[in-house]
């Protein structure tokens, strides 16, 4: 690590952990993990990646190119648990969580960590923006709506949750390619560890990120939206990449209002699902056909069969994952 003066705020003595959980990734992983190891900070960072594909023998040489970094081996597949795997492990006060696709700036820590100097602060979430945008499937990627979440800082908290009318829309604070936790969340009575049948390498698709957040605002503690705190991802290349990535999406925002639902009662849910979403749908439909604006429709129709699938998945999902605690399956 780079030796240079702390920003005003977060202690540089309190250890911070980075989880990197990856799949068969190792050029990505390899330049993610360079600009890990060369933040500007003083402080005592502890980096671990979850290869979440053991079998494939990619991972673990990468690793081995850069000393102190921590390797823990997942063999059930899925994002969720990969991550759980660092959470468990990790020794930080603040466990900071990126993607093996995403590249960050030598300053992004100590930016990300800053927020965290108010001690009711327990989530800070920060910008993702393209790597790149020079294929057709990496301008739709943003046409959609893209990972980033705008130039505005946000603060937000239980009483913002309960304002909500319809569905809490945790997906607009962020996501865990860009974020830190405190530590103590996840052993948090009311929070906990991520949803294992939420997330990518699941039938359900994502929706393990915006579940963990809306449990925190549950419990009535504080999420802060920090845009300074950018790092970089290289969305999809080619157009078949991008739409499987939109159906699992889709997928996993519905799975995310199901979860909602029938985990914590929350009717909200159900408001968004029959009203708001097929609402939102059919205005983008309209656009698409006469506005020309820009993302077709037949995206956009893969979107609602993504939607439609959602219930579906998320029963996959939690049959899995119960199969696989019932079999013993860990590692």
């Amino acid at each position: 690590m780079n030796g240079h003066d702390q920003p005003e705020g977060f202690p540089a003595y309190i250890p911070v952990s980075i989880v990197v959980a990856t799949l068969d990734r190792p050029d990505d992983l390899r330049e993610c993990l360079s600009s890990l190891v060369n933040q500007e900070t003083t402080r005592t960072i502890e980096i671990i990646v979850v290869d979440n594909h053991p079998s494939s023998g990619l991972t673990a040489p990468v690793v081995a190119e850069f000393p102190g970094v921590k390797l823990l081996i997942e063999r059930r597949r899925g994002l969720a648990y990969a991550r759980n795997k660092g959470f468990k492990a990790a020794c930080g006060e603040i466990v900071v969580t990126t993607d093996d696709d995403v590249i960050v700036p030598a300053h992004w820590l100590e930016t990300l960590l800053r927020p965290f100097v108010k001690p009711d602060v327990m989530v800070v979430t920060g910008n993702v923006v393209p790597w790149q945008l020079e294929t057709a499937a990496q301008r739709l990627f943003e046409a959609y709506g893209g990972l980033g979440r705008g130039a505005e800082k946000r603060i937000v908290n239980g009483e913002w949750f309960r304002r909500c009318r319809t569905a809490v829309p945790t997906w607009s604070l962020g996501a865990t390619a860009n974020a830190a936790f405190r530590a103590s969340i996840f052993s948090h009575q009311r929070i906990g560890l991520m949803d294992e049948a939420l997330g990518p390498g699941m039938p359900s698709g994502v929706g393990e990120d915006t579940y963990l957040f809306y449990k925190v605002l549950k419990a009535g503690l504080k999420i802060v939206y920090e845009p300074d705190a950018y790092v970089w991802h290289k969305h999809r290349r080619d157009l078949s990449a991008l739409r499987r990535q939109l159906f699992d999406y889709s997928k996993g925002h519905v799975a995310y209002q199901l979860t909602t639902l029938f985990r914590d009662g929350d009717l909200r849910a159900v408001t968004y699902l029959v009203f708001i979403l097929p609402w939102i749908h059919i205005r983008r439909a309209l656009r698409s056909i006469f506005d020309r604006s820009g993302y077709p429709l037949s995206l956009l129709l893969l979107e609602v069969a993504g939607n439609l699938v959602g219930p579906w998945a998320l029963w996959r999902s939690r049959r899995r994952v119960k199969r696989e605690r019932i079999g013993g399956i860990y590692d």
